[in-house]
């Protein structure tokens, strides 16, 4: 739980009654569950979940190899990576559904090696909600309170049921069962039910991967405004790079069961540390390096175009006549892709404002590309 004061300096996470700032269902929520589940406060400079040289094998492959993660308290993590890179087998390991052959999983500074999931102070939104289609909107929602040991009160669930249910804009939802439900409502369901039960860390096994584009915006929104005001770790994975670089305040990259680089989305997109992170993180294009072992890597977007190379603009490293192979509207921006005889073929964007006072060039059109030296990248090809 966070005030309004410190949630930039991103160091607290305080009792609910000493907030004021915070968002009503939220702060009744967590007030409730103060007395539901007391002493839950955790200093944002700690570390909530670490992985210590963990590794997972299934027989002779290591689905994740050796890998060291610290996930602060309050902070939204999301791994990134194809699929097969160990990303959800980490997420299993740390929701405890699967054990590491080696190296240790902590929790809130306690070595949870060997603990079962259910002893384990996490929720995992999975990516097919999985809930219980016999039971209503409030039964799902309640059910992790009503297995607790002492069983809190009728009144203490139901008032924190409709206390979920208003934080994730499902008020009066509660009687209703899941198929009368939309994708996005089922989603919230699925939200309100783990968050109910206070977790140290929320785990999210691509839960939007089903809804569809808008709908997915729109709850990428709605997750980070929640994160924002519950206060609780989200920890995410996903293969989708626009969600991990909106959502996210650092991102962590997977490849073949190895964390390759973590960082802030601005930080991977703008210094990634090899080829594999700049292509998987965002569009680039890549040419020729100084040696056979790097790369040069030049976003599309910080490439500039014109009707010819002397109507680039003065202080370009890069000028070079081009020929326009193919254009795609995108709204915001155009995608063009073209091709050079000292560079061959590569991407560039153009936004609206340039093409309104330069023009739209068709298929067909020979021009001019060219960028400046700071955005060029030289990169490891590893």
């Amino acid at each position: 739980m966070r005030c309004s004061g410190l949630m930039a300096e991103r160091k607290l996470i305080v009792p609910p009654d000493d907030v004021a700032s915070m968002i009503d269902t939220a702060a009744g929520l967590m007030e409730l569950q103060e007395t539901i589940f007391p002493g839950g406060l955790v200093a944002q400079d700690q570390n909530v979940i670490e992985f210590r040289q963990v590794t997972k094998r299934f027989g002779t492959v290591a689905a994740v190899a050796d890998n060291n993660l610290s996930v602060k308290a309050g902070e939204f993590l999301s791994i990134l990576g194809p699929s097969g890179c160990g990303k959800t087998t980490s997420l299993r390991m740390m929701a405890g559904f699967e054990q590491p052959t080696s190296g240790e999983v902590f929790i809130r500074g306690q070595n949870v090696t060997g603990v079962p999931a259910y002893r384990r102070p996490v929720n995992m939104v999975f990516q097919h909600y999985a809930l219980f289609p016999h039971l209503s909107v409030a039964d799902n929602v309640s059910y992790g309170l009503r297995q607790r040991t002492p069983r809190p009160s009728a009144s203490d669930i139901s008032k924190a049921v409709d206390e979920a249910l208003a934080m994730v804009r499902l008020d009066g939802y509660g009687k209703r069962r899941s198929y009368e439900l939309s994708g996005g409502q089922l989603q919230r369901v699925a939200l309100a039910r783990a968050l109910i039960n206070r977790p140290a860390v929320l785990l999210l096994d691509e839960p939007l991967a089903a809804l569809d584009r808008k709908l997915r915006r729109d709850m990428q929104i709605e997750l980070q405004n929640l994160q924002r005001d519950v206060g609780i770790t989200f920890l995410l994975v996903t293969h989708d790079q626009e969600e991990a670089l909106s959502m996210s305040d650092r991102v962590c990259v997977m490849r073949e069961g190895k964390i390759v680089q973590t960082g802030s989305p601005r930080e991977l997109y703008d210094r990634p540390v090899n080829r594999y992170v700049a292509d998987f993180v965002g569009k680039t294009n890549f040419f020729k390096g100084p040696s056979t072992d790097e790369t040069l890597s030049v976003r599309p977007e910080m490439i500039e175009i014109a009707a010819s190379v002397a109507r680039l603009p003065e202080g370009l490293a890069a000028r070079v006549p081009v020929k326009v192979l193919n254009r795609i509207f995108l709204g915001e921006h155009t995608e063009y892709r073209v091709a050079s005889e000292a560079l061959g073929e590569f991407m560039v964007m153009a936004p609206r404002k340039s093409e309104r006072e330069a023009g739209v060039y068709d298929i067909g059109d020979m021009i001019a590309a060219g960028w400046r030296a700071e955005s060029e990248r030289i990169l490891p090809n590893t």
